[in-house]
């Protein structure tokens, strides 16, 4: 064969090569695309599944693929997807929420991605579980209604129990939250007061009473270095930052602490995912199927643009790094206290994530 001949047909087959590597980059497989950074940005309950040891760590090691997080509130993950900041932005709060906000995020699709709870902590020098609430003494705690901790509402529910002659500090999120969300949501379903003069979102404007502090980790702090505070964290917070969390009654009348268990015995109600994934287990009917459910148990959601980010690399990073999440990751963050999706609702969020490509 002539040279020349020969090296047109290793041209060729080189050009061959590189046509079918980028069809394979294309197509969505990070296990084909290393180096790629993604971005997101939301939900601080979230945070720690993502952050650390978690997540973004193994997803790396796995694809070479790197996932930053900024943990700055639902509400404000919300804002970067729309505006198209990140990657992906993460809320423990439906779009629903944010459909009257000024901005909202147009095109996008949310999809479940792991499930825990919210938990009232205080600081009364009472081990967790120890302290017991009611739905009715919360919502009354938070409308500045009871201000002493051993106002007879509480003391009825903790017979045998010393319980200090302290105010109560009331403290909660100032920044948009997904967290808030779920605690007013459910304050607003044990109380007709609560409902009719505060109501649930992401922000609330007209706190009856407390003091504010951005994310868990500053409501955290707040409860832990004020002696009579109460505030709401969710559970990867409540060990990780040494808090003592309530038992609350729910609507099976049985006390329970927050666990594993717990989360997913409420999770039991979804029997279906609705076509926009939206799903609330906002305290579950009374059942012995759900006697053992925690009442303020939450999904949280990934948010994404429904065609994509702004290049076919960082869209299939994205995509590959949420795929991983529900397949991969879910035992992984058991010890933050995320109890694993169920099947079904694996299934409906790998459909909506099959929907989203880059345009």
């Amino acid at each position: 064969m002539p040279k020349n001949g020969m090296l047109i047909r290793i041209a060729l087959a080189v050009a061959a090569i590189a046509v079918v590597a980028a069809t394979a980059a294309g197509s969505g497989s990070a296990a084909r695309t290393s180096g790629v950074t993604i971005n997101g940005a939301g939900s601080s309950l979230i945070a720690p599944a993502i952050q650390g040891t978690y997540w973004a760590k193994h997803f790396h090691g796995a694809t070479g693929n790197t996932v930053n997080y900024s943990s700055v509130g639902s509400g404000t993950g919300e804002k970067a997807i729309d505006t198209r900041q990140v990657s992906f932005g993460a809320s423990d709060a439906p779009l629903s929420v944010y459909k009257n906000t000024p901005n909202p995020c147009a095109g996008c699709v949310q999809i479940p991605w792991a499930l825990t709870g919210t938990v009232p902590v205080a600081n009364i020098g009472l081990a967790n579980g120890k302290l017991h609430l009611t739905g009715t003494v919360l919502a009354n705690i938070y409308l500045g209604k009871i201000t002493t901790w051993n106002n007879s509402a509480i003391k009825k529910i903790n017979p045998g129990v010393k319980l200090p002659s302290k105010p109560i500090s009331v403290v909660y999120r100032s920044d948009g939250s997904g967290d808030t969300y779920v605690w007013t949501h459910y304050l607003s379903a044990v109380s007709k007061a609560w409902k009719s003069r505060v109501g649930f979102s992401t922000t609330i404007t007209n706190w009856p009473t407390g003091t504010g502090f951005k994310g868990n980790s500053g409501v955290a702090a707040a409860v832990k270095s004020t002696p009579g505070a109460i505030g709401y964290v969710s559970a990867a917070y409540v060990g990780s930052s040494h808090l003592d969390s309530a038992a609350l009654q729910n609507r099976s009348s049985h006390y329970v602490t927050v666990s594993i268990n717990a989360i997913a015995q409420a999770a039991k109600i979804v029997t279906k995912v609705p076509s926009n994934n939206e799903i609330s287990l906002v305290n579950p009917p009374a059942s012995s199927k759900y006697a053992g459910a925690w009442p303020i148990s939450t999904f949280t959601y990934v948010f994404l643009h429904k065609n994509g980010d702004l290049n076919a690399a960082a869209t299939n990073t994205t995509k590959a790094f949420i795929k991983w999440a529900l397949q991969h990751g879910q035992y992984m963050i058991r010890p933050l206290t995320f109890a694993p999706l169920s099947s079904i609702v694996i299934n409906a969020s790998l459909k909506t994530l099959g929907q989203v490509s880059f345009k």
